[in-house]
């Protein structure tokens, strides 16, 4: 039953992702299902009827009532520490969705698709690659992962088990690279977007999501290197 638009809801298993986020998978009677890069809201009530709500991508699409989140930490924040550190399953609480429809995959659309992420900004983009394999794989696909360090990377062995689905996969190390990386270190720039991304030509539709700075350098790079604006979508995050 929902009351207005608010589903009840119960987190049913937690794992960790890295030293600070975590993987949640809900359990939503009467979930209608959602799209590949669609979000919810979600609702914690205190004992003294506080509320707080937050908007989180979801890394899981299709129907069924369970719906997985991935979940990183803002020290300073006032739900997602409580999700990483505090919530366990069976505790309660409301979500609000399926969310939005722009930053969507379409499965049937056949054009490449880039898919450009920062940190957490994984979650709605594997939910495409994961789509596309349900799919068949018939779209090409590429993902540029930009991440701290390895130990950074959430969802890191299945982002590496995409290649075997067909997905070229390329990471970016900002701060720290593993002992055997060759590749530069530091933020992307064009000569690295170049190298990692589809060209131009090639037409893709892009999805960039992450931290609010990453998506914006990102986006001026992609659209200064001759992609179509309109062919380049965003997803941003910030701290609340």
């Amino acid at each position: 039953m929902t009351v207005g638009g608010w589903r009840p809801a119960t987190l049913a298993a937690a794992r960790p992702a890295t030293a600070h986020a975590r993987i949640l998978t809900l359990h939503v009677p009467g979930w209608p299902g959602n799209l590949p890069g669609q979000h919810l809201d979600i609702r914690l009530t205190a004992e003294d009827g506080y509320q707080a709500e937050r908007s989180y991508s979801i890394a899981s699409s299709g129907p069924g009532e369970t719906v997985e989140l991935g979940v990183d930490r803002v020290d300073d924040g006032e739900v997602s520490p409580y999700f990483v550190d505090v919530i366990e399953p069976g505790d309660a609480l409301e979500v609000k969705g399926p969310l939005g429809a722009y930053f969507v995959w379409d499965a049937a659309d056949p054009a490449p698709v880039q898919l450009i992420a920062g940190g957490s900004g994984i979650v709605p983009l594997l939910a495409m690659a994961r789509a596309r394999s349900v799919a068949g794989g018939h779209a090409p696909f590429r993902l540029l992962y930009s991440v701290r360090s390895p130990g950074d990377a959430m969802y890191r062995d299945e982002v590496a088990g995409l290649t075997a689905a067909g997905i070229t996969v390329d990471w970016r190390y900002t701060r720290h690279a593993p002992a055997d990386w060759t590749g530069p270190v530091g933020r992307l720039t064009a000569d690295g977007l170049a190298a990692s991304a589809w060209p131009p030509e090639a037409a893709p539709t892009v999805f960039v999501c992450g931290p609010t700075g990453f998506v914006e350098a990102t986006a001026d790079l992609l659209v200064a290197a001759g992609h179509p604006a309109e062919r380049v979508r965003t997803e941003r995050f910030g701290g609340a």
